[in-house]
C-alpha cells in the first residue's frame, strides 16, 4: 500500500524522465498481445460492431466533461 502519494509520484515523473519511449519496443510488444489476442479466439471479432452502443454511450459521457477532474498538485 502506498502511504506517501506526493513521493511516489515524484517517483514516477524521475522514472519517466530517465526513460524514453521506444516505438520499435512499443510495436513489439502490440503484435505479441495482438497474437496473444488470436491464439485466446478474441480476434478476428465475430461481430465488430457488438457493444458499440455501450461505446457511444461512454463517449458522450466523457466529452460532455468540461474541465480536468483531476487536479494535478505540480
Amino acid at each position: 500500500m502506498i502511504r506517501d502519494w506526493q513521493h511516489f509520484r515524484e517517483f514516477e515523473k524521475r522514472l519517466a524522465r530517465g526513460s524514453r519511449p521506444s516505438v520499435a519496443q512499443n510495436f513489439i510488444l502490440a503484435n505479441a498481445m495482438y497474437d496473444e489476442a488470436r491464439r485466446l479466439g478474441v480476434f478476428p471479432l465475430k461481430d465488430p460492431l457488438e457493444g458499440l452502443e455501450v461505446i457511444i454511450k461512454m463517449a458522450k459521457a466523457v466529452n460532455c466533461v468540461r474541465g480536468d477532474s483531476v487536479k494535478d498538485s505540480t
